[in-house]
């Protein structure tokens, strides 16, 4: 993709200046702090807003709660399966 004038860098600031960029330097911390899921487009269609999403997957924590079944968090279930 060529590059038109309109995305060089302003006149008051120089290239040698800003120095070099470093690629993906805040992606872990993102990933950390991120919740971010994608869903199937059938269920998006089915759950079109987080509220809508909350509340189904609430509604399924306390049946399997009230089922007792026992939660188990991520950390825990990551040490069974490596050993």
């Amino acid at each position: 993709m060529k590059k038109s004038k309109s995305d060089d860098v302003r006149p008051e600031y120089h290239k040698e200046e800003l120095g070099q960029g470093v690629r993906g330097k805040y992606l872990k911390s993102y990933k950390k702090s991120s919740n971010l899921v994608l869903l199937r487009p059938e269920i998006a269609a089915a759950f079109p807003t987080d509220e809508a999403v909350n509340k189904a997957l609430s509604t399924i924590i306390e049946a399997a709660e009230h089922a007792g079944i026992n939660k188990v968090s991520p950390r825990t279930r990551k040490k069974q399966h490596t050993g």
